[in-house]
């Protein structure tokens, strides 16, 4: 049968309320009386009922994290900065993989709420007017994590994708590369696909350069996608001498595509990228990238969504992070 505080009290000789007191930390217990409440928890296998206690104090102690994509390694990432802050904070992780699919996402978001957390972290592609509806309808803080609602209107914690792109595009165009071909993710994904997209755009358009139809391939964030979409570009009458893609496991596999042909990275095609995963200086030659901070993304995030959750002051809700060029051995100038 299920061992109840009152079996650890009268195990003890101490009173219920004393039981209560010592495993919810309360200083206000005598040494020997705690010890022996420890004891006779050891001995019975007392676990609080977390249901209970959450019942009682109206918290759970509980946070719900969202994920697009539990085995791509930025997202794990991510919630490796999520999880250490949560523990920091004394919370607890119940983690949702979604798939990055919208029907799934309301649906998980839903659960959880259900699961009368405290607050929810959500990462994912688009959020639409259905997500914004669900998490308006919420009785706990909700925080947009590596992504944002189009309108600003939800706290979030993200870089500047647009920027990013155009950081990374020009620093072809300052090598001297005029043939640039970008993977980029669907349009439809507001931040690694649209915005960075407009980054790449917005670079050539600056420098002076026509953005060509046929430089421009859609992908899944996959590395098969960035292999199929560097074999197009290197079929082309005039190929491209350097890459730009939006995410590194593209990059990786554009990098393979290109070897495979015979060619040569950066010596016949530069490729850059954004993330800076771990692959990207395990590949050779190492991917020269865009690193956007997934670690403080997560960290960061979880901070706001706390301060939020206990009601303290929040200077910013709309946080973006900076992000940094990570110079490594697959570009180099094209003159």
């Amino acid at each position: 049968m299920t061992v109840t505080i009152y079996d650890v009290a009268r195990e003890a000789g101490v009173s219920m309320a004393t039981v209560s007191r010592v495993v919810n930390n309360n200083p206000n217990v005598k040494p020997q009386t705690r010890k022996k409440v420890f004891e006779a928890i050891e001995r019975l296998g007392y676990r609080p009922n977390a249901v209970a206690r959450g019942l009682a104090s109206k918290k759970t102690t509980t946070v719900g994290v969202v994920i697009p994509d539990i085995s791509n390694s930025i997202f794990a990432e991510v919630a490796r900065g999520i999880e250490d802050i949560a523990n920091m904070y004394h919370y607890n992780i119940i983690l949702c993989n979604s798939d990055k699919r919208k029907e799934k996402e309301i649906r998980v978001v839903n659960t959880l709420l259900e699961k009368q957390v405290d607050g929810l972290l959500f990462m994912g592609g688009v959020v639409t007017d259905d997500h914004l509806q669900a998490f308006k309808t919420a009785s706990v803080p909700v925080v947009l994590c590596a992504t944002a609602d189009e309108k600003k209107t939800m706290p979030s914690v993200d870089i500047d994708h647009e920027g990013a792109a155009f950081d990374a595009v020009n620093e072809l165009i300052r090598e001297g590369h005029r043939d640039i071909a970008m993977i980029t993710g669907t349009l439809q994904d507001p931040a690694n696909g649209y915005a960075r997209y407009q980054g790449y755009k917005r670079a050539l358009e600056e420098a002076g350069i026509q953005v060509r139809e046929q430089f421009v391939r859609v992908g899944n964030y996959r590395y098969e996608s960035g292999m199929e979409a560097a074999k197009y570009f290197l079929e082309q009458e005039q190929r491209p001498t350097a890459i730009f893609s939006a995410t590194d496991e593209m990059a990786i596999g554009a990098i393979h595509a290109i070897q495979d042909q015979g060619l040569r990275v950066p010596e016949d095609v530069s490729v850059i990228s954004i993330d800076n995963i771990r692959m990207a200086s395990m590949v050779r030659p190492q991917l020269t990238t865009v690193a956007q901070p997934m670690y403080d993304i997560g960290a960061v995030s979880m901070r706001l969504l706390t301060k939020l959750m206990n009601k303290d002051a929040v200077e910013q809700s709309q946080v973006v992070l900076p992000h940094e060029i990570i110079r490594r051995k697959s570009t180099r100038s094209s003159v």
